[in-house]
């Protein structure tokens, strides 16, 4: 498979599971931002609503109490002196002005104004609008009706009326004044309409920016949830697409296998096949030698037959041997005494005397529970691929050491290690970078390590040359399976 189809399927793998995840997310994380506002506006309207209804009874209490000192401190006084109420003489006028300006002292009222009940102003804050009449509109004959109302004025921009941030607000009280009767608080007739305009700007400006904080205290926290829901959710990202990569490569593994599974079983067909009839060739070719040596001993052909078909054997050993890995079986072994042999055949060979083989093992190595001949074979692989690997000659380098439970092999050569582009499937059968050979002694290196449950890796050294690092444990749980299936 290649990297770009790869790449895809991880990336669609990737992006079904969570397409939906992350729709739901921000689109909740929208909704319950402006389901934030919503209620934000709402809880400020009813904060509003409230506002005006407190102050629409604060408006009625002073009405009442102004009702009251007008009777007591202006009216009887005034009726008992004059005869009657004229606030037309300035004499009347002032005593009122007098009373009243005492009475709503602090009380925060920016104008009153008192209509008679012809709605002609008899007094106001204002001087200007004394006299004028029919100035009290609806409001002023529902309150001659003996019905208090109010209404709210707002002055500035459309929108900012709209977001409760007006540049002036002011409520308007009109309510009637009575005549008090002993014991009786406002239950005589209506002598009169009076109205009271307070300033409840401050108020509305205290509400808004209340608005304003609940609106940004909403904003941090969704921010902090809408952070910590977009980790969770790029984490769980990670988390899918990792194993969508482990899934497809178990598939790729898959793949692999049941590929190398059937090239394995033509292999050792073709194999057996080509054996018995090579076994021929050779045998008659080594008669043939004999009997050359009589008549032309010089003769190199039947060398050449003889030479040729016992490397033909050799590669058809390696099909087998690859496509029919036998069982290991577990014994107690030195793997500094496994090393040693091979040590000791390559050296054997007049074409190695210009290498150096260096082991580096500890005297306290312990044993591990494996199959030597196995083994053996998996080692002399790797130290053939060293030596092919430094056509020059050179120094190989075998360090062995062990932690707890494992036994750790090195292998170090001096040659000029793994190229890029082969790195990653070197394991691979039929992958070689010689002219010769079958490409199959890695993957019978890595099926007998794996049959052994260790790990193997190759890597490339700082100062030039491979490192093959081979671990084994040094227990096998399945070693006495093993040991009692090859009685």
């Amino acid at each position: 498979m290649s990297a770009s189809n790869t790449t895809q399927k991880l990336a669609e793998e990737k992006i079904k599971p969570f397409r939906l995840v992350k729709y739901f997310t921000f689109t909740s994380m929208a909704l319950i931002f402006l389901g934030t506002l919503l209620l934000s506006m709402i809880n400020t309207y009813g904060a509003r609503t409230l506002l005006l209804q407190k102050r629409e009874a604060y408006a009625l209490a002073l009405v009442e109490n102004l009702n009251h000192q007008i009777f007591l401190q202006f009216a009887i006084p005034v009726a008992l002196k004059y005869g009657k109420i004229q606030l037309r003489q300035p004499e009347q006028s002032e005593r009122m002005d007098k009373v009243i300006r005492s009475t709503l002292h602090s009380f925060q009222v920016d104008l009153v104004t008192i209509y008679d009940t012809n709605n002609t102003v008899s007094y106001s804050f204002d001087p200007d609008l004394v006299g004028q009449k029919d100035l009290g509109g609806s409001g002023y004959q529902q309150a001659l009706d003996g019905r208090s109302n109010f209404k709210l004025f707002q002055r500035g921009s459309w929108w900012k009326i709209l977001i409760g941030f007006p540049k002036e607000s002011k409520l308007i009280a009109l309510a009637p004044l009575r005549a008090e009767k002993p014991l009786s608080i406002l239950s005589g007739p209506i002598l009169g309409i009076v109205e009271i305009v307070q300033d409840i700007s401050e108020d509305f400006e205290t509400i808004f920016f209340f608005q304003i904080r609940v609106i940004i205290t909403c904003a941090a926290v969704m921010g902090i949830v809408f952070i910590a829901l977009v980790f969770v959710v790029k984490r769980g990202e990670g988390i899918i697409e990792r194993r969508a990569q482990e899934r497809l490569r178990l598939k790729e593994d898959l793949n692999r296998a049941l590929h190398l599974s059937s090239i394995g079983e033509m292999m050792a067909g073709i194999s057996h096949e080509i054996r018995n009839p090579l076994g021929i060739i050779k045998s008659s070719a080594e008669l043939l030698k004999k009997k050359m040596a009589l008549l032309d001993p010089s003769n190199p052909i039947p060398d050449v037959i003889v030479e040729e078909a016992r490397r033909l054997d050799n590669i058809i050993t390696d099909f087998l041997n690859y496509a029919r890995p036998r069982t290991p079986h577990f014994v107690p072994c030195d793997i500094r005494d496994i090393i040693d042999k091979n040590i000791t055949f390559l050296l054997t060979d007049s074409r190695l005397d210009n290498f150096t083989l260096r082991k580096e093992a500890p005297e306290n190595l312990p044993e591990v529970s494996a199959d030597p001949d196995m083994l053996y074979q998996a080692f002399l692989n790797i130290l053939i691929n060293a030596v092919q690997a430094m056509p020059d000659g050179g120094e190989i380098r075998i360090a062995l050491n062990s932690a707890s439970d494992r036994v750790t092999i090195f292998f170090d050569d001096q040659g000029h290690g793994v190229s890029e582009d082969i790195a990653e499937k070197i394991w691979d059968p039929f992958v070689t970078t010689k002219e010769t050979g079958t490409g199959l002694g890695l993957s019978i290196v890595k099926k007998i390590i794996e049959s052994h449950c260790g790990k193997i890796r190759i890597e490339n050294l700082p100062d030039g040359g491979a490192r093959v690092a081979i671990e084994l444990p040094i227990k096998q749980e399945s070693s006495d399976h093993g040991h009692h299936s090859d009685r």
